[in-house]
């Protein structure tokens, strides 16, 4: 259950899937009652707290959002403690001038990007992915 810490292998094996839907970051000093099972994730910082969700839900609840976003899953299950893989992955999504919000969690790594980036982050990172391979054959 630790997940994978080698980055050759996570590189070569994370098979990015793009989610359905659009995605926002939200932020606010006092969220609404908004049931768990629509809000992705949280992060509370001193300046609000901030809640991934849909932009459904968002618009729902009245949170204000700047961006509507993509959301991609590295499906390889990558240990919390592997060195590397979001830095491999936003250096490479940076090189196309993409850019990306990276979120860790206890066992995939997300990424999310501009509505219309989405196509072009996940043909870059399955490239990165084919690379990989090849270098561990």
């Amino acid at each position: 259950m630790a997940g994978e810490n080698d980055l050759s292998r996570l590189l070569a094996t994370m098979q990015p899937v793009l989610q359905a839907g659009e995605y926002v970051f939200c932020t606010t000093h006092s969220p609404p009652a908004i049931p768990a099972e629509m809000v992705l994730g949280s992060f509370r910082e001193p300046e609000g707290l901030t809640l991934i969700m849909a932009r459904e839900a968002a618009d729902t609840y009245g949170l204000p959002y700047e961006h509507i976003m993509a959301w991609l899953t590295l499906t390889v299950h990558s240990s919390l403690v592997a060195v590397g893989l979001t830095a491999a992955v936003a250096a490479a999504l940076g090189q196309e001038n993409i850019s990306c919000n990276m979120v860790a969690a206890y066992y995939h790594d997300h990424v999310f990007v501009a509505m219309a980036d989405a196509v072009r982050a996940v043909e870059t990172l399955r490239a990165l992915s084919l690379k990989a391979a090849a270098a561990l054959q």
